[in-house]
Protein backbone atom coordinates (compact mmCIF):
# COMPACT_ATOMS: atom_id res chain seq x y z
CA UNK A 1 0.00 0.00 0.00
CA UNK A 2 1.25 3.47 -0.87
CA UNK A 3 0.54 6.75 0.94
CA UNK A 4 0.08 9.63 -1.51
CA UNK A 5 0.00 13.14 0.01
CA UNK A 6 -3.16 14.98 -1.04
CA UNK A 7 -4.73 18.36 -0.38
CA UNK A 8 -8.06 17.95 1.42
CA UNK A 9 -10.79 20.45 2.20
CA UNK A 10 -12.70 19.37 5.25
CA UNK A 11 -15.61 20.37 7.40
CA UNK A 12 -14.84 20.97 11.06
CA UNK A 13 -17.36 19.36 13.40
CA UNK A 14 -16.89 20.29 17.03
CA UNK A 15 -13.54 21.68 18.10
CA UNK A 16 -11.12 19.30 16.38
CA UNK A 17 -13.09 16.69 14.42
CA UNK A 18 -12.61 17.01 10.64
CA UNK A 19 -14.61 15.26 7.93
CA UNK A 20 -13.29 15.50 4.34
CA UNK A 21 -15.50 17.24 1.75
CA UNK A 22 -13.20 17.02 -1.28
CA UNK A 23 -9.59 16.29 -2.21
CA UNK A 24 -7.16 17.21 -4.99
CA UNK A 25 -5.66 14.29 -6.89
CA UNK A 26 -4.32 13.82 -10.41
CA UNK A 27 -4.84 17.49 -11.29
CA UNK A 28 -8.48 17.80 -10.24
CA UNK A 29 -10.76 18.19 -7.27
CA UNK A 30 -12.84 15.16 -6.37
CA UNK A 31 -15.95 15.94 -4.35
CA UNK A 32 -16.87 13.43 -1.67
CA UNK A 33 -20.46 12.30 -2.11
CA UNK A 34 -20.54 9.93 0.85
CA UNK A 35 -18.44 8.81 3.81
CA UNK A 36 -19.07 5.05 3.90
CA UNK A 37 -16.94 4.25 6.93
CA UNK A 38 -14.62 5.92 9.40
CA UNK A 39 -12.22 4.56 12.00
CA UNK A 40 -9.51 5.77 14.33
CA UNK A 41 -5.96 4.52 14.89
CA UNK A 42 -5.07 5.25 18.50
CA UNK A 43 -1.85 5.45 20.46
CA UNK A 44 -1.67 1.67 21.04
CA UNK A 45 1.20 1.13 18.59
CA UNK A 46 4.05 3.68 18.85
CA UNK A 47 5.30 2.75 15.35
CA UNK A 48 2.12 4.16 13.78
CA UNK A 49 0.95 7.76 14.33
CA UNK A 50 -2.56 8.46 15.57
CA UNK A 51 -4.81 8.83 12.54
CA UNK A 52 -8.37 9.04 11.25
CA UNK A 53 -9.31 6.92 8.24
CA UNK A 54 -12.21 7.61 5.89
CA UNK A 55 -13.61 5.25 3.28
CA UNK A 56 -15.40 7.57 0.86
CA UNK A 57 -17.26 7.59 -2.45
CA UNK A 58 -16.19 10.36 -4.81
CA UNK A 59 -18.31 12.28 -7.27
CA UNK A 60 -16.71 10.07 -9.93
CA UNK A 61 -18.42 7.07 -8.21
CA UNK A 62 -15.05 5.56 -7.25
CA UNK A 63 -14.15 4.39 -3.76
CA UNK A 64 -11.20 6.02 -1.98
CA UNK A 65 -9.44 5.58 1.36
CA UNK A 66 -8.17 8.78 2.99
CA UNK A 67 -5.94 9.01 6.06
CA UNK A 68 -5.42 12.06 8.28
CA UNK A 69 -2.28 11.96 10.42
CA UNK A 70 -3.55 13.54 13.63
CA UNK A 71 -0.08 14.47 14.91
CA UNK A 72 1.14 16.25 11.76
CA UNK A 73 -2.26 17.23 10.33
CA UNK A 74 -1.34 15.81 6.92
CA UNK A 75 -3.77 13.99 4.62
CA UNK A 76 -2.97 10.98 2.44
CA UNK A 77 -4.71 8.87 -0.17
CA UNK A 78 -4.04 5.18 0.36
CA UNK A 79 -3.51 3.39 -2.91
CA UNK A 80 -3.36 -0.36 -3.30
CA UNK A 81 -1.34 -1.80 -6.15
Amino acid sequence: MQLIPVQVESEVVGETDQTPCRFFWEGRWIEIDQVEDRWYQGPGNPEWPMADYFKVIGSDLREYLLKRDLEAGDWFLLKRW
